[in-house]
């Protein structure tokens, strides 16, 4: 897909609680069609002294090799670091000129870069902005606040393009069932209003299962959160024919081979839904099938964790049909942004399963009709626990001459946290033919591994392993640890480009929703028991034989689950004020 805007806001109000949460708080436009560019401008944390902010420039007049943009601060900001561009400042002069793998702007091309400085007194949007040289928004163009502007995106009735982030500048649908749960919570009104995924994960949940909300009762609770701005709603496509083959709490209603259902019953209905014109203003996100392409990877053929029903759908090839499929069909719709699951550092940083992933998610992308276009990024950690940064160590340490890889929490991965690790699973994506301009998202709803049990610094080095468990955030007993995790905490809250190539840190699951049921409980919904949930459970050879680390008492996948919404709060980094 071409990944460019078309037009933007002269300035965007940040609005939060019941009427959506803005990942954004400052939204700056530079002319439109007859400008040399349009500029989107935003601020994206802003603590009093310094701010982070993302820049995507536009060019709306001839294609060009090169480029550099410049402006002139009114106060006294000065940039202090950036990425994805290089940036100099002399004086209130700033210039960014392009690096080596962005400097192509065809006409109606963009870039994006971002960056982060310092200020005191005020920190004002610049003004104006020039590309090569020439000052943009000179020549007029559409007025942004016309409401009879087709190209205008406040009007909910005129046509929406894709842009390059659909979180830069928007709200996010702030769902109210999961919202009225959390907020009946003792503290849960501190995160009430924060955005979280619409789990679509069967059938019946499209048009809303015992009295629930509709997917249509969603997205019209989406467009009166709206308002004037722009809105995120974001969508978890769940409901892959012999689904989840690894782990049976998230087994679905399909069995292995009902392909045509999960196409004509499911996906169908949902793309007839999303391509209502009545929701066209809307930036529609939807997670694509989490834990299912790399299974058949990780989990089939010799391999010690091979599971036989993995090895089932990558013989009947259903997973690699409906993924393609749903991109396909769903990404027909103008304004829905396709986002494929991809694991997470803990499942496929191993050399053996990185660039194996990398190629069947590409060959899902390519069946069914699908093409890479129809992929607007990835996202990594959906529903899981990985910690985004690890601080206290880093891959190329070493203790006594031996690297942290040979410690028994790394074994060997070439990656230790998740942001290393979606920056690093982007690049092996665009190498193997995804569009250059992809955007990853990260889970963080449950990453952020705080409380009393959080190290302050490093592990001692006596020891490889003293040394990496005495420092990491994350506190499971094994990376391969992903059911309803005992000293979990809520991390990052959700926010847009928060770093080089990550679109936005979301919580795409709920928190407080549970991962699966601690014992067998019969349901409706074809989810199954899995000993990964069970407390007493020693574990398998997928979680190198470890205790689960399960919270007890859970109820099934999805159901709420207030012990462990309490236990996120508790464990909340940043922490909860």
């Amino acid at each position: 897909m071409t990944r460019t805007r078309t037009a933007m806001l002269a300035a965007l109000t940040l609005v939060a609680g019941a009427s959506g949460t803005a990942l954004a708080a400052h939204s700056a436009s530079a002319g439109a069609a007859a400008a040399a560019c349009t500029v989107d401008y935003q601020v994206q944390n802003d603590w009093g002294s310094g701010f982070t902010a993302a820049v995507t420039v536009t060019n709306n007049g001839a294609a060009t090799s090169s480029w550099s943009l410049g402006w002139t601060y009114a106060g006294s900001q000065k940039v202090t670091s950036g990425w994805n561009a290089k940036i100099s400042q002399s004086g209130a002069a700033v210039t960014v000129t392009n690096e080596s793998y962005n400097g192509t702007l065809s006409t109606g091309g963009s870039a994006s870069f971002g960056f982060q400085g310092t200020y005191s007194g005020s920190n004002a949007i610049p003004a104006t902005f020039t590309l090569n040289g020439v000052t943009c928004n000179t020549d007029g163009g559409t007025d942004p606040t016309d409401p009879t502007d087709p190209t205008d995106p406040t009007d909910p009735t005129g046509p929406s393009a894709r842009v390059d982030n659909p979180y830069d500048g928007a709200k996010v649908y702030v769902n109210p069932e999961w919202s009225a749960n959390a907020a009946a919570e003792p503290g849960g009104n501190r995160i009430a209003n924060e955005p979280t995924g619409v789990w679509l994960d069967r059938t019946a949940a499209i048009e809303g299962v015992n009295g629930g909300m509709s997917l249509r009762d969603h997205l019209d609770a989406a467009l009166e959160q709206k308002g004037s701005g722009e809105m995120v709603v974001q969508l978890v496509i769940y409901n892959l024919p012999g689904r989840d083959c690894s782990a049976l709490a998230s087994n679905g209603e399909l069995g292995p081979t009902e392909i045509d259902r999960y196409k004509t019953e499911y996906i169908d209905p949902i793309k007839e839904i999303l391509g209502d014109s009545k929701y066209a203003s809307l930036r529609i996100v939807t997670t694509v099938e989490i834990d299912s392409l790399p299974n058949l990877v990780t989990n089939t053929g010799s391999r010690p964790t091979a599971v036989p029903a993995c090895d089932t759908m990558k013989a009947n090839g259903n997973y690699v049909k409906g993924v393609g499929y749903a991109l396909a069909q769903l990404g027909d719709v103008p304004n829905v942004y396709n986002y494929i699951d991809a694991g997470h550092h803990g499942w496929i940083g191993w050399d053996d399963n990185f660039g194996a992933s990398a190629d069947v998610i590409k060959q899902a992308a390519t069946a069914e009709g699908a093409t890479v276009g129809d992929v607007h990024g990835f996202i990594t950690n959906t529903a899981n626990y990985s910690a985004l940064k690890e601080e206290n160590f880093g891959i190329d340490d070493s203790v006594n001459g031996t690297s942290v890889r040979q410690s028994k929490w790394v074994d060997w991965n070439r990656y230790v946290d998740e942001l290393s690790f979606a920056q690093a699973f982007r690049n092996e994506l665009v190498s193997k033919g995804f569009d250059s301009g992809i955007g990853m998202l990260i889970d963080t709803s449950r990453n952020g591994w705080g409380g009393s049990a959080r190290p302050a610094g490093p592990g001692p080095q006596t020891s490889v392993d003293a040394y990496v468990d005495g420092g990491r955030f994350d506190r499971r007993i094994h990376p391969g640890n992903w059911c309803n995790q005992s000293g979990a905490g809520l991390g990052e809250r959700p926010q847009a480009s928060p770093a080089a190539g990550i679109d936005a840190y979301v919580w795409m699951k709920p928190p407080g929703e549970s991962d699966g049921a601690s014992k067998a409980i019969d349901n409706d919904e074809g989810k199954g028991f899995d000993r990964m949930c069970d407390p007493t459970y020693e574990g398998n050879a997928r979680n190198g034989n470890s205790p689960s680390g399960a919270l007890p008492d859970a109820p099934i996948s999805g159901k709420w689950f207030s012990a462990q919404f309490q236990e996120l709060m508790k464990n909340a980094y940043p922490p909860l004020s």
